[in-house]
């Protein structure tokens, strides 16, 4: 299966066509959605779009993993991480 990602200036032309808003203001609402996400998400809130997506943080215990190119045991420290879990209707709509 071929790789067919959208980059963000096509995204951004693509919104900008479809409400005839001009790109740049299109790009400003983006990067102000994906600015206010972040900044929720970092300060241990869940971002939730019904339907569609959330983001949540998590904590990460430590653990023993392994590197994979000398097999050496090592550990890992406790973390947090981030949580991306689709919505009923972006999976209806992959289906």
């Amino acid at each position: 299966m071929a790789d067919k990602s959208i980059t963000k200036t096509e995204l951004v032309a693509s919104i900008a066509s479809a409400t005839g808003q001009s790109q740049s203001a299109v790009s400003g609402v983006l990067d102000s959605l994906f600015s206010t996400v972040s900044e929720a998400v970092a300060k241990g809130s869940k971002v939730s779009i019904p339907g569609w997506i959330s983001f949540e943080q998590v904590e990460t215990s430590a653990r023993t993993g392994r590197n994979p190119q000398t097999g050496e045991e090592i550990k890992i420290p406790a973390g947090k991480r981030v949580k991306v879990t689709a919505g009923s209707k972006l999976k209806a709509a992959v289906k």
